[in-house]
């Protein structure tokens, strides 16, 4: 199968001032996201992405468009938006601090339990989970068709959305998602194969990401880890 190159928006607004701005419109990146999507954006410069999917949230569209930006050779088509990958429906907690969100019951089932969780006015967490890894693995099959096996391309989504996707790919019950963490404008890989999904990084910031060019990560797991992935470029 093609490899998904999952990318968390940026830093915003929101995120600064500790709201859970959830599926709120007018939510952008603030000076601090800015800078975090172009650095993913020159990590990514190297990479032969085929195309780009993101949440239509301005905070994922702005991120894209920064990764876009700092690409070299053919331009890309528009990001294509997919509701799917879209923020979780917070319902009632939309908009209000995390500060205060931490003294109401439910919080502690948030942390324990996700899978029995369905916020108020809002979607269950098991529901955000199914139709964001439903909406991953179409879009990599796609990818996979159009492009081969071969085929990289990226994801722009939000914290828990990809710790969703990654829980998955992984063959983590959701009931242990909150052990994965996905800081702004990170970079996780997954390869979703033949028989299994496998994860290559999770919530990393920093480091080369040239070794995507060319490499083909379909295959069964090296018995004692492999040789690894070529050194760097310099």
């Amino acid at each position: 199968m093609a490899t998904v190159i999952l990318v968390r928006h940026g830093r915003t607004t929101a995120n600064a001032a500790g709201l859970l701005a959830g599926r709120a419109a007018g939510v952008n990146l603030d000076e601090v996201g800015r800078d975090q999507a172009t650095l993913t954006g020159d990590r990514l410069a190297a990479v032969p992405v085929v195309g780009v999917v993101s949440s239509p949230l301005e905070r994922c569209q702005q991120t894209a468009q920064l990764i876009m930006e700092r690409r070299s050779g053919a331009p890309l088509a528009p990001p294509n938006l997919d509701l799917n990958l879209t923020e979780c429906d917070y319902g009632q907690w939309q908009g209000r601090t995390l500060t205060d969100l931490a003294t109401e019951a439910l919080w502690s089932v948030v942390q324990s339990q996700p899978s029995a969780v369905t916020f108020p006015g809002g979607e269950s967490m098991a529901a955000m989970q199914a139709r964001s890894v439903a909406a991953i693995r179409r879009h990599d099959a796609a990818f996979e068709a159009e492009h081969g096996p071969g085929a990289v391309w990226v994801a722009v989504s939000h914290g828990d959305i990809i710790k969703s996707i990654l829980a998955d790919a992984l063959g983590m019950h959701l009931d242990l998602f909150q052990r994965i963490n996905v800081g702004p404008a990170s970079v996780s890989i997954v390869n979703y194969g033949t028989s299994r999904p496998s994860v290559y990084a999770t919530n990393t910031d920093a480091g080369d990401l040239s070794w995507l060019s060319g490499s083909s990560l379909t295959g069964d797991a090296p018995v004692g880890g492999g040789a690894g992935q070529r050194a760097p470029r310099t």
